[in-house]
């Protein structure tokens, strides 16, 4: 045997040993769990406790927001970082009240924050109206002919596999 050969062999089962020891390791059924896991026990929402709490975020919005201005109140630069920060403390406040984020009660502490500070804020109504009837028409012509074209292209290829193959 020529010693080329030989070390080709030695190598090709040095690296098959070497991959049976590294995949031994990495085997997905040997550490298979297969009784479920019993769900932890989860405490009730503490309801009262949460609204306590969302008082407390509030107050401390307001405080933040009387630092600023109340031209600028509809101005979300101005107050981004407090609103930041109460939206913060009503998630951080339910998790700890065993609540999920947002729940009817903090949705509606919220909704009261909004009606006190940006009740007056939408001075103009957004009116919607449709596009030209130019721009419409290529809007929708644009995709049915690109759909044409698909199936033209499909249909064309099928009648020619056997040359493309």
């Amino acid at each position: 045997m020529d010693t080329n050969e030989f070390a080709v062999l030695k190598l090709f089962v040095i690296g098959i040993l070497v991959n049976a020891w590294m995949m031994r390791g990495l085997s997905a059924t040997d550490s298979l769990n297969t009784e479920p896991t019993p769900p932890r026990p989860r405490k009730p929402c503490n309801e009262s406790w949460l609204q306590w709490e969302m008082e407390v975020c509030g107050e401390e919005f307001k405080r933040d927001m009387g630092h600023i201005d109340p031209q600028y109140w509809c101005n979300l630069t101005y107050f981004i970082s407090e609103y930041h920060l109460f939206t913060h403390c009503t998630e951080t406040k339910s998790l700890i009240a065993y609540c999920y984020w947002p729940n009817p009660i903090v949705e509606s502490y919220i909704v009261r924050i909004h009606k006190h500070f940006f009740s007056n804020c939408t001075i103009e109504q957004v009116v919607l109206l449709d596009p030209p009837d130019d721009t419409l028409t290529i809007l929708i012509l644009i995709p049915v002919f690109l759909t044409l074209a698909m199936i033209a292209l499909v249909v064309w290829c099928s009648k020619r596999s056997d040359i493309l193959a």
